[in-house]
């Protein structure tokens, strides 16, 4: 019996001996013969686009903004061109309008098919239209970014590009508007 032991063990060793990583069911699976597939170029890499940029729920009142609703509602109340007879246009051909200001303003030009249309400036303190007790504004087709401030407008005439140019400065002293300098 002892013997019998010893072969039944003997037997389920060399049994198990005789199954190797070659024995397995996938080394004797036949392989299929595939047809070469053609390769292609690898694709380009995706490409984000920029997005809108994020904007805040409202507006900087207090920045320059030449499509506020203030300017279009001081235009319309403005009398007449006294020149052409016309009304003056919303749409500001300069400016820095700002509701924080103490003192700012848009250059307008007559409603006309003109070659050269009657212009004038609008002055604003903190956002409303100052209607009397300033100086003449008519002529004006510009500001002078570098003379003017949050208290200071420095409105210019300007003939043609590198021609001849004329800069009046307008301050707020905390009362009203006040002429404060004149240059060629």
């Amino acid at each position: 019996m002892r013997c019998l032991s010893w072969f039944a063990v003997l037997t389920v060793a060399a049994a198990l001996a005789g199954c190797g990583a070659s024995d397995s069911t996938v080394s004797k699976t036949p392989t299929p013969t595939v047809a070469p597939v053609q390769s292609s170029p690898p694709a380009p890499a995706p490409t984000v686009a920029a997005g809108p940029v994020p904007t805040s729920a409202t507006a900087d009142p207090c920045a320059v903004d030449l499509a506020a609703p203030e300017i279009a509602k001081a235009v319309s109340e403005l009398p007449r061109d006294p020149r052409s007879g016309q009304p003056w246009s919303s749409e500001p051909i300069a400016g820095n309008f700002n509701e924080c200001a103490p003192l700012s303003a848009v250059v307008i030009k007559a409603n006309t098919n003109a070659d050269n249309p009657n212009t004038r400036a609008v002055l604003f303190h903190l956002g409303k239209v100052i209607p009397t007790g300033v100086p003449d504004t008519y002529g004006f087709n510009g500001l002078d970014e570098t003379a003017t401030t949050g208290d200071t407008v420095a409105l210019m005439y300007q003939n043609a590009p590198g021609g001849l140019k004329s800069v009046v400065r307008l301050h707020w002293n905390g009362n009203g508007v006040e002429l404060i300098g004149n240059t060629r």
